[in-house]
C-alpha cells in the first residue's frame, strides 16, 4: 500500500514537471509551432495522439524525440493528470494564454485532434467544473481577450456534454469509476449535488451572443433526452448500489430543472416516455390489472425511486402539476393516468407528508385542472385505488375520502371564499365536492360531523347570489345532497338538470366565464345615441329574457310622443287587451259567413265567455287604482294591471294627481297572488311597464313615491330591486324620447346703416312690380281694387305657400319655429339620482345596502350609472358626478366584498368619464372647483388598483375600459385647456390656471404631444 503511494507521487511529481516545460514554452513561444509542439509533448502522455496531426518542420524532431509512454503507463498518466493538479493548471493555460493569443492560428486538424482531447477524452465529471467557471470569470483578467476565452469555452461545452453526450459519460464515471474510491464514496453525494448545479446553470452564464444550442430551451431538452437515456440504461444494470448513485444524480437533475423554471419542458419529454411504458404494460396485461404489476415491474421501480430522489417540494408539485397537464393533453383514459400517476408520485405520497398535501389540499382547494385532471386527483390520493373502465372506484377503506369532503365542504360553505376566490376556482372546488359526494352513501355521509350542515349553508349562501353560474354550482350540489339522502326523491333547482346525474365538466368548467357583467355600450344611430346596459339578475329568467327584451323595446319605442292635442277615446284603450291573451291564429279565423253563422249558431259554447265580455273595461285611471286596491279580486286586478300602461300613456288630466298614489299600489301588488301558475311573467311585466310608463309621463310625481318607498321598511328585496329596475328604463327612455322645442333663429343686425343709399321705406330692388289682387266669392265685394307686391325676405324668413296640411295637431303650430329634441331626461336627472343617493348607507329596519342586501346595492350603483350615460354631455352631468363619485368612494362601496358591487362602481364610474364633457372640466378647474379634478383622480387611482389585484375577471377587464375612457377624458381636456389658453392670449393675454400642491401631486399625468399636466 505504501509502495503504491509512493510510486503514485513519483508519477504525479513527474507529471507536473512535464506540464511545467510545457506551460514555460508555451509562455515563452515566439511562433505558433512552438505551441503545438509544447502542447503536443504533454497530449502524447495521455492520448493516443493522430498520427495525421502536423507539426510544424522546424519542431517535429523535437517532438517526435519526445517520450511516448505504452498502453498501460498511459491510463496511470490519464488519471494522474485528471485527478490531481495538473489537469487544472494546464487547463487554465489552454483556455486562457492559447485560446486568446495562438488557437485561431492551429490548423483545424490540430485543434480537433490535439487542443480539444484533453476537454472531449478525458473524464466529464473534472471537464465540466474547469470548463463552466471560464463563462464569466474572464474579466478580471485583462490580459488576455474575453470574447475568445468564451467563444472557445461555449464550443467545448457544446462539443462536450450536448454532441458527445456528456451527461451520459458522466453517469457512467459517477457510478463506476468513482464507485472503487472509498474517499470519493464519502463524498459523492455532496458531488452529485454540486455537478448538477453545474450543468444547469450553464444558460445562464452563458453570453447573450451565445450559440442557440446553450438557449435554455434547447439545452434542456438535450439533457433532458440524456437522462432519459440513461434510465433507460439502469433498468438493464444489476448493480443496486450503482443505480441508487446515477437515480440520486438524475432525481437532483429534475429537481434544478425545475427550480429553473422549465418543468412544462421537462414533463413534455417525461410524460410520453412513461406514458408509453404504462401502456405496453397495460398491453401484455389484458383485463383487469393488480397493483403487484406495476410494483414488480423494473422500470416501474427505477421510475419510483427516481422520483423518491427529488426531495425539493415546490420541484414535486410543479412535477406532478405539469404531469397532469400533460395527461390530458395526451387524451390519456382514467386508467393509464392513474397508473402513470402512481409510477410516478406513489412513494412520494406515501413517505413524504409533504406531497401528499400537495395532493389532497392544493391540488384540491388551491389550484384550478380540468375535470378530468380533478378526476385522476381524486382517484389516486383520496380513492387510493385503480378505477374500473374510466368510472371513480373506491376502496376498502373510506377514512381519507370522508376526511377529504368534510374539508372540502368546510372551505366551500364560507362566505368569505365566495366573495375572494375567482369563479374558475369555485366552480372547480364545486365540481370536487360533488365528485366525493357521488362515491359516498347515506351511512358514510351520517358518520361524518358537519358535512351535512356545511353543505346547507353553502346551498344557502349561493342560492342568494345574483350570479347565475354561482346559483348553478349550489343547485348541482343539492342535487348530488339529496341524491346521497334519498336516491328516489331527488331535489332538482334548476330546470337545465335532467337524469339521475350530472356532467361536471360540461355543466360547470365550459360555462365558467360566461356570467354575464355589468357592461355599457353606446351606439350611434340615425343622429340619435342610444345607451344600453345590463346587469346580472336575481332571478333565472334566460328563457324568456331575449323575447321580452324584443317585444319591450318594440312597445316603447311605439310611443316617442304624446300629443297633447290629441282626442282620445279613453274606452277604446282596453280594446286588445283580452285578445292578448289568445293566439294570433284565432284572428284568422274570426271571420265567418252569414251562411255559416245559422249553423254554428246552434253549437253548444263555454258560459265563461260571457262573463269575459261582459266584464268591466276600465276607462279611468281612478278606477283602475280602486281595482288595484281591491286584493281580493284578483281578475280585476289583474285586468287593471293590463290596461294601466295605455291608460298612463294616453296622459289624461286626471293623471297628475292620482300619479302617486298609482305608483305606491303598483309597488305594492303582488301579481304571483293575483294570477294564476304560470302566468306571473306577463303580469308581472305588465306591472313594470306601467311604472315605466308613469315615470316618463309624470316624472316628479312618480319620483318623489318611488323614492319614499324605496327604503322603506314595507317593502321586501324583490320590489326594491323593481324600483331600480323601472328607474333605469324610464332613465333609458326619457332619453331616447323625441320632443319638440322651439327653434332658435339668427335674428338680423339691429342697428342699420346710415350711409345706405336707398331710403328704408322704399322697397329693395329684388321687389317685384305691384300687381292688382283679384277677389272672387259670393262673400266679397269689390268696393275698391286691392295691389300687392312681393317684397324681398329677412335673412332666415321663409315664405308660406297656400297649401295647408290638415292633422289632429294643432293648427298654429309652427313648424319652421320648433325643432327636435332627442332627450328629456337631463331636466329630471337631479329627481332621480339625489333622493336614490340620500342616506344610502343608513341601517333600518329591513335595509341593510351595505351588508345583507348588496344586490339592491349593485343595483342602485348600476341606476346611478344609468342616469349618468342618460345625462352624457349635458350641464346636469357635471354638476351630479361629484356627488355621486363621492358616493363611490365610500369604502364600504368600492372596497365591497362582493364583486358585484365592485362591477356596478366600475359601471358607475365609467358612465361619469362617458357624461362629462372636456368643457366642464375646464371651467370648473378655472373657477377654481377642484373637487371634480380629486374625484376624477380617485377614479384612475381606484381602477388601477383594481386592475391590479382584484381576483375577478369581469372586475380587471371593466377596470382597464374604465383606465382607457380616463385617459380619453385627460387628453381631450387637455386639449381644451391648450385652446382655451391659446384663445385667451390672443384676446385678454394668458390664461393661468393654478392648480393647488396636492392637486399637481395627484393629478401628475403627463401626456404624449402635450405641454399640459393633468
Amino acid at each position: 500500500m505504501a509502495e503504491a503511494e509512493t510510486k503514485q507521487q513519483a508519477l504525479e511529481t513527474k507529471l507536473i514537471d512535464k506540464v511545467g516545460e510545457a506551460i514555460s514554452a508555451i509562455t515563452d513561444a515566439k511562433h505558433v509551432d512552438q505551441v503545438i509542439s509544447a502542447v503536443h509533448s504533454v497530449a502524447v502522455l495521455i492520448f493516443t495522439v493522430d498520427p495525421t496531426t502536423r507539426i510544424g518542420d522546424k519542431y517535429g524532431e523535437k517532438v517526435s524525440t519526445s517520450f511516448v509512454p505504452c498502453a498501460d503507463e498511459r491510463s496511470d498518466w490519464s488519471q494522474t493528470f485528471y485527478r490531481g493538479v495538473a489537469f487544472p493548471t494546464f487547463a487554465r493555460v489552454l483556455l486562457l494564454d492559447v485560446a486568446s493569443d495562438w488557437l485561431s492560428c492551429f490548423p483545424v486538424s490540430v485543434q480537433k485532434h490535439l487542443y480539444d482531447l484533453f476537454f472531449l477524452d478525458g473524464p466529464v465529471v473534472e471537464v465540466v467544473q474547469v470548463l463552466v467557471p471560464f463563462l464569466h470569470h474572464v474579466d478580471k483578467n485583462a490580459a488576455v481577450d474575453a470574447n475568445s476565452v468564451q467563444t472557445n469555452v461555449e464550443r467545448l461545452l457544446i462539443l462536450c456534454l450536448l454532441e458527445n453526450a456528456g451527461v451520459l459519460k458522466m453517469t457512467k464515471e459517477i457510478g463506476d469509476y468513482y464507485q472503487g474510491d472509498s474517499s470519493m464514496n464519502r463524498n459523492l453525494k455532496a458531488l452529485s449535488s454540486r455537478l448538477s448545479q453545474i450543468l444547469t446553470s450553464i444558460p445562464d452564464k452563458a453570453r447573450l451572443k451565445a450559440p442557440p444550442l446553450l438557449s435554455s430551451h434547447l439545452y434542456f431538452k438535450h439533457i433532458t433526452n440524456q437522462l432519459l437515456q440513461i434510465l433507460d440504461d439502469r433498468v438493464s444494470c444489476n448493480e443496486a448500489n450503482s443505480a441508487d448513485i446515477v437515480l440520486s444524480f438524475v432525481g437532483e437533475m429534475f429537481s434544478r430543472i425545475c427550480r429553473r423554471g422549465l418543468s412544462d419542458l421537462l414533463l413534455s419529454e417525461v410524460t410520453p416516455h412513461v406514458l408509453a411504458h404504462v401502456r405496453r404494460l397495460l398491453n401484455t396485461k389484458k383485463g383487469s390489472v393488480e397493483i403487484e404489476s406495476f410494483q414488480l415491474d423494473h422500470t416501474s421501480q427505477i421510475w419510483s425511486k427516481t422520483m423518491e430522489a427529488v426531495t425539493d417540494p415546490y420541484a414535486v408539485e410543479k412535477m406532478a402539476e405539469q404531469l397532469l397537464h400533460q395527461l390530458y393533453a395526451e387524451h390519456a383514459n382514467d386508467v393509464e393516468a392513474f397508473w402513470t400517476i402512481w409510477t410516478l408520485f406513489h412513494r412520494n405520497v406515501k413517505h413524504q407528508a409533504s406531497v401528499r398535501s400537495i395532493f389532497v389540499d392544493k391540488f384540491l382547494l388551491w389550484k384550478v385542472f380540468p375535470i378530468r385532471c380533478l378526476r385522476w386527483i381524486l382517484q389516486f390520493s383520496v380513492l387510493e385505488c385503480p378505477p374500473v373502465t374510466n368510472t371513480l372506484a373506491k376502496g376498502d377503506t373510506t377514512q381519507g375520502l370522508l376526511e377529504t369532503t368534510l374539508r372540502i365542504a368546510s372551505v366551500w360553505s364560507k362566505v368569505e371564499f365566495l366573495q375572494s376566490v375567482p369563479l374558475e376556482q369555485q366552480a372547480y372546488i364545486t365540481a370536487a365536492l360533488g365528485l366525493c359526494l357521488e362515491n359516498m352513501s347515506r351511512e358514510e355521509l351520517g358518520r361524518t360531523k358537519d358535512v351535512m350542515h356545511n353543505i346547507l349553508q353553502g346551498v344557502s349562501c349561493r342560492l342568494e347570489n345574483p350570479g347565475d353560474q354561482v346559483r348553478k354550482m349550489a343547485s348541482s350540489i343539492a342535487f348530488m345532497f339529496s341524491k346521497v339522502i334519498d336516491p328516489k326523491n331527488l331535489l332538482y333547482l334548476d330546470d337545465s338538470f335532467t337524469g339521475n346525474a350530472i356532467d361536471w365538466e360540461s355543466e360547470l368548467q365550459t360555462t365558467v366565464g360566461r356570467v354575464r357583467p355589468i357592461t355599457s355600450s353606446i351606439e350611434n344611430g340615425d343622429s340619435e345615441t342610444k345607451t344600453s346596459s345590463s346587469l346580472t339578475e336575481v332571478k333565472d329568467s334566460s328563457s324568456r329574457d331575449k323575447k321580452k327584451k324584443d317585444r319591450k323595446s318594440k312597445e316603447i319605442a311605439s310611443f316617442v310622443l304624446a300629443d297633447p292635442d290629441e282626442v282620445v277615446d279613453l274606452a277604446t284603450l282596453n280594446c286588445g287587451t283580452e285578445s292578448d291573451k289568445d293566439n294570433d291564429d284565432d284572428d284568422d279565423n274570426a271571420s265567418v259567413s252569414s251562411d255559416n253563422s245559422s249553423v254554428t249558431s246552434l253549437e253548444p259554447y263555454d258560459l265563461l265567455d260571457d262573463d269575459r265580455d261582459l266584464g268591466k273595461q276600465f276607462t279611468h285611471l281612478v278606477d283602475v287604482v280602486g281595482a288595484l286596491r281591491k286584493t281580493n279580486d284578483a281578475d280585476g286586478v289583474e285586468k287593471a294591471i293590463y290596461v294601466a300602461e295605455k291608460l298612463v300613456r294616453a296622459s289624461p288630466d286626471e293623471l297628475t294627481h292620482i300619479a302617486g298614489d298609482l305608483t305606491r299600489i303598483l309597488v305594492q301588488v303582488r301579481c304571483s297572488d293575483i294570477t294564476v301558475e304560470g302566468e306571473e311573467d306577463s303580469a308581472e311585466e305588465k306591472r313594470q311597464r306601467a311604472l315605466i310608463a308613469l315615470l316618463v309621463t309624470r316624472p316628479f310625481e312618480s319620483l318623489e313615491t318611488l323614492n319614499s318607498v324605496l327604503y322603506s321598511p314595507n317593502v321586501d328585496v324583490s320590489q326594491r330591486i323593481m324600483i331600480l329596475d323601472v328607474m333605469s328604463e324610464a332613465a333609458r327612455e326619457l332619453a331616447n324620447t323625441r320632443t319638440l322645442k322651439p327653434k332658435h333663429q339668427a335674428r338680423g343686425p339691429l342697428i342699420t346703416n346710415i350711409s345706405d343709399p336707398q331710403p328704408w321705406y322704399l322697397p329693395s330692388d329684388a321687389s317685384t312690380p305691384w300687381r292688382k289682387v283679384e277677389e272672387t266669392g259670393s262673400f266679397h265685394l269689390n268696393w275698391a281694387n286691392r295691389y300687392e307686391r312681393e317684397l324681398q325676405p329677412k335673412p332666415g324668413q321663409k315664405m308660406k305657400g297656400k297649401t295647408r296640411r290638415w292633422s289632429l295637431r294643432s293648427g298654429d303650430r309652427d313648424q319652421s319655429s320648433t325643432d327636435w329634441s332627442q332627450n328629456r331626461f337631463p331636466l329630471y336627472a337631479a329627481a332621480f339620482m339625489l333622493p336614490a343617493m340620500k342616506e344610502f348607507d343608513k341601517k333600518r329596519h329591513g335595509v341593510d345596502l351595505l351588508g345583507r342586501d348588496f344586490v339592491v346595492l349593485g343595483k342602485l350603483v348600476h341606476m346611478l350609472g344609468v342616469c349618468m350615460q342618460c345625462a352624457s354631455m349635458h350641464p346636469e352631468a357635471s354638476a351630479l358626478a361629484v356627488s355621486l363619485l363621492d358616493m363611490l368612494q365610500r369604502r364600504e362601496v368600492c372596497n365591497h366584498p362582493e364583486a358585484y358591487v365592485r362591477r356596478a362602481v366600475l359601471f358607475a364610474a365609467s358612465s361619469v368619464l362617458i357624461a362629462l364633457h372636456p368643457s366642464y372640466i375646464v371651467s370648473a378647474l378655472s373657477e377654481g372647483n377642484f373637487e371634480l379634478a380629486r374625484a376624477l383622480e380617485w377614479v384612475r387611482t381606484w381602477a388601477l388598483q383594481v386592475a391590479d389585484s382584484d381576483i375577478d375577471r369581469d372586475c380587471y377587464s371593466m377596470a382597464l375600459s374604465c383606465l382607457q375612457l380616463h385617459a380619453e377624458m385627460a387628453l381631450q381636456t387637455s386639449r381644451a385647456l391648450e385652446s382655451t389658453s391659446g384663445n385667451s392670449s390672443s384676446s385678454i393675454g394668458p390664461m393661468n390656471i393654478s392648480l393647488p400642491s396636492g392637486i399637481s401631486e395627484l393629478t401628475s399625468i403627463k401626456l404624449p404631444s402635450s405641454n399640459v399636466h393633468l
